[in-house]
């Protein structure tokens, strides 16, 4: 988006990677150096960005190689995964 606070128009480029909205409401994910479309209804048309993309766990999932395993520990007794706890027995 510009400096001087203007929506950014049809045929602009994008310059952050995100979800925009245009004035009908019409949503449109953009990456950087794509050009705004132009509706096909309004023609040319301000658009607002509504969402940034991120790199992370959309799905809601946790990351796999955070879950703790069965056999965690190795036949060397190393500890494989960080969130392992090993019972020591009597402290």
């Amino acid at each position: 988006m510009s400096d001087d606070s203007m929506p950014p128009m049809s045929g602009e480029p994008v310059e952050t990677d995100g979800v925009y909205r245009n004035e009908w409401g019409r949503e449109v994910e953009l990456d950087r150096g794509d050009l705004f479309p132009a509706d096909s209804q309004l023609g040319t048309t301000e658009w607002e960005l509504t969402e940034f993309r991120f790199d992370n766990h959309h799905e809601g999932r946790t990351d796999p190689r955070l879950v703790p395993k069965k056999n965690d520990i190795n036949k060397m007794g190393k500890i494989e995964n960080p969130r392992r706890q090993i019972d020591r027995g009597k402290k």
